[in-house]
């Protein structure tokens, strides 16, 4: 275990997929959002290659036993980078960025539908307060459906990218699937293939040839996308999740400052109040799935040996 180049990784990560969805808004909405995962997905294909054989995974990156499964992981994780991606060119980042964490607050909610998994009251309250916090976030947009077209947008927006962060939430529960018994290599070699590939089924929806800058900027979401990717796994080869995972909220301090200085904008009380909530929420659930985790490995440690 090494905590410090684990949250070096983990922040690094945050900070690359950050600039990628700033790369991303910079093109403005003038490339349909299928366009822009096909780029995103090419461009970070070549990146997780060259981290698989460093790795010394690409062979077994390439071996699966359960092709159809990741399938449908790709059509869903597409599914919720397209949303994504069509409702960053609509909102402000830090707002883009409060919604996006209710992801991981859903797949305690879909762990329990789909997974069976257990949920207490404990979890369940820490759930209600994160979706407390997503509808702060919403509400300015809630009561703006019927107002001008710039705020009809923005409501689309945010319903875009609420919808994204929910099939996020189901590609989680997907991927906790695929591992029990697939590799991480194999998952993220076959997501990135899946994604691209199935990008392209866009095509006959309006495809255009991006000007130079706006082609630059969609390879350098895309190398960026592979490079966050590689360096989000490794992150969690260094250290448990429980530790890793809170550094995820560092986006928020990197999307307020990256929309001020680029792109002008500037955080609404309550974006940063309903963030700060679904924040807290998710730092709880995280907590309690460690504990959960060490009760687990205690009671297996004191079972009687079998035989």
């Amino acid at each position: 275990m090494n905590v410090k180049l684990a949250v070096l990784l983990k922040l690094a990560a945050v900070a690359t997929f950050v600039a990628m969805q700033a790369l991303i808004k910079a093109t403005d909405g003038r490339v349909p959002p299928g366009e822009v995962v096909f780029f995103r997905s090419l461009f970070a294909f070549p990146v997780i290659i060259v981290w698989l054989a460093w790795r010394r995974e690409l062979r077994v990156g390439l071996k699966t036993d359960n092709l159809m499964g990741h399938v449908w992981r790709g059509m869903i994780g597409t599914l919720s980078m397209g949303l994504g991606f069509a409702g960053l060119t609509m909102l402000p980042l830090p707002e883009v960025t409060a919604l996006g964490y209710a992801a991981p607050i859903l797949v305690v909610v879909f762990a329990a539908m789909f997974l069976g998994e257990e949920v207490r009251l404990f979890r369940l309250s820490a759930v209600a307060l994160g979706m407390v916090g997503v509808l702060i976030v919403l509400s300015p947009r809630l009561t703006t459906l019927t107002a001008g077209q710039v705020e009809a947008v923005q409501a689309l927006g945010a319903a875009l990218v609420l919808m994204s962060a929910i099939f996020a939430a189901l590609a989680q529960i997907f991927i906790r699937k695929l591992v029990m018994r697939e590799r991480a290599a194999t998952v993220v070699f076959y997501f990135t293939l899946s994604s691209m590939l199935l990008a392209l089924l866009t095509l006959p929806f309006g495809w255009v040839v991006p000007s130079g800058m706006d082609a630059a900027l969609l390879v350098g979401a895309g190398t960026l996308g592979g490079i966050g990717q590689g360096l989000a796994t490794s992150a969690y080869r260094f250290a448990p999740a429980s530790v890793v995972a809170p550094f995820d909220y560092a986006s928020m301090l990197l999307a307020i400052a990256i929309g001020y200085v680029i792109f002008a904008e500037v955080p609404t009380r309550t974006t940063l109040g309903g963030a700060a909530l679904i924040v807290v929420a998710g730092i709880v659930i995280i907590w309690r799935e460690h504990q959960l985790g060490v009760e687990r490995d205690r009671a297996r440690r004191a079972m009687p040996p079998q035989g």
